[in-house]
């Protein structure tokens, strides 16, 4: 059985089990508004430069007009507003969320059904990722893009220590050694504690899935033996200071991988316009791989935070127009296209010959030093492990890991013991929450 055909049937899977432990969105009782003139959505997205592509779809419809709301990425910004706003009575048309997010969104009525409206473009998108819109046959979402990872490096540091990517955990061991015992002020990478993405990232390259179901019940297991193993790799290098204790996308870190000091960056591929956009003057100087394996010759990748989705908030007086334009957003090759280019993420298009930015992207690959980056992300995101799903109450998950993560680093103590307490933490969430866990 392929990858893809894997993580299709667990995203089903969890789909199911969340439909029967909790409550789904009802059918929306909002209806299309005729109104003189265009139908005006507002549409709130994290992703920068996404208006070209929404300008490309304002100037093909005159039916229909587009505004783009900027709005912050994470539970503490953009998705509080978003909830907020449903409960409100005044939320925007169209949003963007993770797939991480859907589950909790559900669990807060927040969501339009908009299966009669898009449920015949179900092949228009790769099946896994059409799927994690899918709930007890309803269609919450469509897809935009998943998150494949893969390192983004600087050639210049690693060849100037005689090496190329790692492709390995112990070469990468090795690497950081190399790299930081060449000035005092270089790493490798930085751990980012901030990050629940990328620490959830790494744990299921390692292996065992922290969530699985069985029946109407959850499975939690984010203390698995896998996981601990990754956090034992990771505490080594914090132990011997081979990598910077540094939030990501901080003003610090931006710094630093203009400067080289943060030499690589284990990020999903919509990453490739982060740093091009923030270190321009590097120009060249880096390339991107796939990310390091735990047993040489194996191929396994993962997902930061499984991809993104828009969706239809509950409350919005235009679901069809916000639908079709949610559709051509994402199910068209010039738009999915801009939005690869603009760093969105890989495309969620099932068929992705007709996307000329995946062969033709100049500005891309030139910053790259040549290199066509999205070979890497293809083979990436075909072999991103399986198994793994996100569960509802996704940002108590994220706070609970990245408090104990950051407590452990502040107070040295074993990472281990941070992955332990988030265990007992999101365990106790869930049953607080009345969602049956297996004990």
């Amino acid at each position: 059985m392929s990858q893809r055909s894997k993580r299709s049937r667990v995203v089903a899977a969890a789909a199911l089990s969340l439909a029967v432990i909790t409550p789904l969105a009802a059918c929306s009782t909002t209806s299309d508004v005729a109104s003189d003139g265009p139908v005006e959505l507002t549409f709130q997205t994290w992703v920068p430069n996404i208006d070209k592509a929404v300008d490309a779809f304002n100037a093909a419809h005159d039916d229909i007009h587009v505004t783009v709301e900027p709005i912050a990425a994470g539970p503490d910004g953009g998705y509080a507003k978003m909830l907020s706003a449903v409960k409100a009575g005044n939320p925007a048309d169209v949003a963007q969320i993770g797939y991480d997010e859907i589950p909790t969104f559900l669990l807060n009525d927040a969501l339009t059904d908009i299966t009669e409206y898009v449920a015949d473009s179900a092949d228009v998108f790769t099946d896994w990722q059409w799927k994690t819109g899918v709930f007890n046959d309803s269609v919450y979402a469509i897809p935009q893009a998943s998150g494949p990872v893969g390192q983004f490096y600087r050639t210049d540091v690693f060849e100037s220590v005689g090496l190329a990517a790692p492709t390995t955990w112990d070469e990468y061991y090795a690497a950081a050694q190399a790299i930081h015992a060449s000035d005092p002020n270089r790493y490798i990478a930085a751990f980012a504690s901030n990050q629940a993405p990328w620490l959830m990232a790494l744990a299921q390259q390692a292996g065992e899935p922290w969530f699985t179901t069985s029946g109407d019940a959850w499975n939690v297991a984010i203390n698995n033996p896998d996981t601990l193993r990754m956090a034992e790799f990771w505490q080594k290098l914090l132990d011997e200071d081979l990598v910077k204790v540094q939030a990501d996308m901080s003003n610090e870190w931006y710094a630093d991988i203009q400067t080289g000091n943060i030499a690589s960056w284990m990020s999903g591929s919509w990453a490739a316009a982060i740093v091009s956009g923030n270190a321009p003057d590097t120009a060249g100087l880096w390339a991107a791989a796939e990310m390091p394996q735990w047993t040489a010759g194996e191929n396994v990748s993962a997902s930061w935070a499984g991809g993104s989705a828009n969706v239809v908030l509950k409350g919005s007086k235009h679901p069809k127009e916000a639908s079709e334009f949610l559709l051509w957003l994402n199910g068209t090759a010039d738009s999915a296209s801009t939005l690869t280019s603009i760093g969105a993420g890989w495309p969620a298009m099932s068929d992705k010959s007709e996307i000329t930015a995946l062969t033709d992207d100049p500005t891309t690959f030139e910053f790259f030093g040549g290199q066509n980056i999205w070979d890497t992300f293809e083979v990436s995101d075909a072999n991103i492990a399986s198994g793994w799903q996100f569960p509802p109450l996704i940002d108590t998950l994220y706070a609970a890991l990245t408090d104990n993560v950051k407590a452990a680093v502040q107070n040295k103590t074993p990472l281990t013991e941070a992955f332990e307490k988030t265990q007992t933490d999101m365990v106790k969430a869930m049953k607080d929450k009345g969602i049956s866990v297996n004990e």
